[in-house]
């Protein structure tokens, strides 16, 4: 792999992936879940079993403050060379297998080591946000066109029970996104609470009617191995298994431990990405089309290599097959204050959350009740404290 190359735009200029060297680092990610129990089997304290809540709740949204942002972009004739660039392709999939090792370990050391109940939670929760790390994986290959990609987003997304994903989001959510009929887009007064209530299972069922009809449209039965559904729920029951008998039913609670955290990270950036955001209903009682200002976006340099530029989400949803490498950024568009990482954390306190995004949310819509996803229960309260003009 060429960790140092320049690409030739059509009028001459040179283009170099500031980046590109940093996606590298991304590795740390997984990683970084070995550290703790290894440091637990030198030490037997596990203080270190609970220090990624350090790294992950407090050094990640520093870094992302003090690295800045970056707003630079790929000259357009640049981008069919960036996506040729095997590279990037394979940073993603050599994660796959590093995902899955992680969670494999995780619960191999649970049942290994006497742990306390808390350090046997931290250890579950750990394995969830890998499980988080590989949802993201899983998000960036399940887009492509390579059928390798296509499976290795299945393998990934396995361990997280959230192999339906690969359909919900993909057919689901793209569809719908920014809509109230979108059950992965939070509405305005919403709290990431109330939301995952309506999220994980409105995910789910999605996902399965879309294959359903899917297969149907075909003529093809549902219940058969060309069902994707199936597929994934498969992947997830056979690595369950596998680890309750290899290691037995002490094993059972870290698994659901790390599933439930995994989907947590995940309705996590779902909540922060398309929050309020509205596409406008056109006289057909159609929806306008996707376009930039319905995507909440982060230029933080620090969490866009993590999370592979999922923070540039609106050039994602203008383009999903293109790869992170290449998604751009755009001026004037909804803003986050720091990347997702901190965006986490103010989500799980509702009150600062509306405290903080309410007043942008009004701001990049110009209070314009046609963009704005108000939760129903709370319409009347929000039109009334913004001051909000109905026809």
């Amino acid at each position: 792999m060429n960790i140092t190359k320049h690409f030739q735009a059509d009028n001459g200029d040179i283009y170099v992936d500031k980046k590109r060297h940093m996606w590298l680092v991304s590795f740390l990610i997984p990683l970084s879940a070995l550290a703790g129990p290894l440091i637990f089997i030198q030490t037997h304290n596990e203080f270190f079993l609970w220090s990624f809540v350090l790294l992950w709740y407090v050094v990640f949204p520093i870094a992302d403050l003090v690295m800045g942002e970056d707003t630079s972009n790929p000259p357009e004739s640049v981008i069919p060379q960036l996506e040729a660039d095997t590279y990037y392709r394979i940073i993603t999939l050599l994660h796959v297998p590093l995902v899955v090792f992680t969670f494999v370990f995780l619960g191999w050391f649970v049942v290994n080591y006497t742990l306390t109940g808390w350090g046997y939670l931290a250890c579950g929760l750990l394995s969830g946000y890998i499980g988080g790390h590989g949802l993201n994986i899983g998000h960036e290959l399940g887009h492509k066109r390579h059928k390798i990609d296509k499976w290795m987003a299945k393998v990934v997304l396995a361990p997280a029970a959230y192999g339906h994903f690969f359909i919900e989001h993909n057919r689901g959510h793209h569809k719908h996104v920014a809509t109230p009929e979108d059950p992965a887009s939070a509405k305005m007064g919403e709290s990431i609470y109330q939301f995952a209530c309506r999220e994980l299972p409105g995910g789910f069922i999605r996902a399965y009617t879309v294959e359903r009809d899917r297969l149907i449209g075909k003529g093809l039965s549902p219940w058969s191995y060309n069902n994707e559904f199936i597929q994934t729920m498969l992947m997830t029951i056979g690595i369950y298994f596998f680890m309750a008998i290899w290691l037995g039913a002490s094993v059972i609670p870290y698994l659901l431990i790390a599933a439930f955290w995994s989907m947590w990270q995940l309705t996590s950036a779902n909540y922060v990405e398309h929050y309020g955001l509205k596409r406008k209903k056109l006289a057909s009682g159609r929806y306008e089309k996707p376009q930039p200002h319905h995507s909440w976006n982060s230029n933080h340099i620090f969490s866009n290599w993590a999370l592979f530029h999922l923070q540039r989400h609106s050039d994602h949803h203008a383009n999903a097959t293109r790869s992170y490498q290449s998604l751009r950024h755009f001026p004037d568009l909804p803003s986050l204050p720091n990347g997702y990482f901190g965006m986490f954390i103010m989500a799980y306190i509702p009150w600062l959350w509306f405290y903080v995004m309410d007043k942008r949310l009004i701001s990049v819509t110009n209070g314009d009740l046609d963009s704005l996803n108000l939760l129903p229960s709370k319409r009347d309260k929000l039109i009334q404290r913004y001051k909000l003009q109905t026809d």
